[in-house]
């Protein structure tokens, strides 16, 4: 394992070109000479397609939990996995679950199982990620026991011929649950982006993380902790934005409605502290990336009103080739009665997940209907990529 540096003078550097040079000064992810606008002042994406990915329905098939949408396209299919409990969230009785659809999400096969946790009676298999690689889909999910205790990543691949789920083992330990899906650097390495959960960190921490891979190797990853300033209150669940061996964190804050950032000059290998950035995101699990036309692009809820309010589910976009976000769009209200999906004006639309394929970026997310304790169904909403340029 690779524990977190001091930044180097390199790494000092490229704080500065994010956060604009001064140690109190905000890290920029928003393009500040232009007003984050209030949710109702934001427009709406057009052309936007929904699907139900799995309906909440614990009346049929017992599950009342799911969570933690991930997706992939792989050989003309698009893969959904999810976490599934018939009981309480972060409890034993977690699985590892999905679907897949052959018509681009529009309708859906039966669910089927990743993992149960049969390994040990006390082991909860959860929610995790998809990479589809060199002909083979790969899952890595979070997985503890008991409640959230000895936090780790299993990594699993498709046997196409039997449509069964192999175990590869525990990949990655010391707390990492992996969030959103591996990104190829341009080293050959892929990066890996989660927190570093529980009794492996400091308990008010939990600090965002990444797993940095063995080039191909995807059962062989170095964990690199991100740091954080000493006492901060967060709970990391990150994405990253790769542009060559410059690499941004954005991460879920807690305390605050504020995106926490940090950035990287060596392919994720040192790192800057974490620090509030100026764009207000509520405090879920967001998802971000780079859009084939070089937009940088992050999904969660991000307005100048919502605080820590889970809607509405927006896209935040950047010009092509700049690193400032500049524009916010609407994926999805929580009113939306005309579907379909669950309308409810206290709908919380969280845990975004995205992966691009054919122009179109495929968005998945939970929608809890209004319902404490995640008790959610998973969604779909399929954007045109033309539909997200920014002047």
């Amino acid at each position: 394992m690779i524990p977190a540096m001091i930044p180097s003078l390199c790494l000092l550097l490229v704080s500065a070109a994010f956060a604009s040079g001064s140690a109190d000064a905000p890290f920029r992810l928003w393009d500040d000479a232009i007003p984050v606008p209030e949710s109702a002042d934001i427009p709406a994406l057009k052309g936007v397609e929904f699907h139900i990915i799995k309906g909440y329905e614990p009346d049929k098939d017992g599950y009342s939990w799911l969570h933690g949408i991930s997706l992939a396209w792989h050989k003309g299919k698009l893969y959904a996995s999810f976490g599934h409990n018939k009981g309480a969230e972060n409890t034993a009785s977690e699985e590892a679950r999905g679907r897949v659809s052959e018509d681009g999400g529009r309708t859906w096969g039966d669910v089927f199982t990743i993992d149960t946790g049969t390994e040990a009676t006390d082991l909860a298999v959860s929610h995790g990620v998809f990479l589809s690689h060199g002909g083979t889909l790969w899952a890595f999910h979070g997985a503890f026991h008991g409640k959230m205790g000895n936090i780790h990543t299993r990594a699993y691949s498709l046997d196409e011929g039997s449509g069964t789920w192999r175990p590869r083992g525990v990949v990655i330990g010391r707390g990492f649950w992996p969030l959103n899906p591996p990104v190829r650097m341009a080293d050959g390495n892929w990066i890996l982006p989660g927190i570093l959960a529980r009794q492996f960190s400091e308990k008010t921490l939990n600090p965002a993380a990444v797993a940095i891979s063995h080039g191909d190797d995807l059962t062989k990853w170095d964990l690199v902790g991100i740091p954080a300033p000493a006492g901060m209150k967060m709970w990391g669940e990150s994405a990253v934005i790769v542009d060559g061996p410059r690499v941004v964190n954005i991460a879920r804050f807690g305390e605050k409605a504020l995106a926490l950032a940090a950035a990287s000059s060596d392919y994720g290998r040192t790192w800057t502290k974490s620090a509030p950035s100026n764009l207000p995101m509520a405090t879920s699990k967001p998802c971000a990336g780079m859009l084939s036309t070089g937009q940088r692009y992050l999904i969660c809820t991000t307005t100048a009103n919502s605080g820590g309010r889970r809607h509405p589910l927006t896209i935040a976009v950047a010009r092509p080739g700049e690193p400032l976000f500049r524009k916010v769009f609407v994926i999805r209200p929580a009113r939306f009665p005309d579907g379909p999906g669950e309308s409810h004006e206290r709908a919380g639309l969280s845990y975004p997940c995205a992966t691009e394929h054919e122009g179109k970026l495929y968005v998945g997310y939970s929608n809890n209907g209004g319902r404490p304790g995640n008790h959610n169904s998973g969604e779909l909403a399929i954007i045109p990529i033309a539909s997200m340029a920014v002047e």
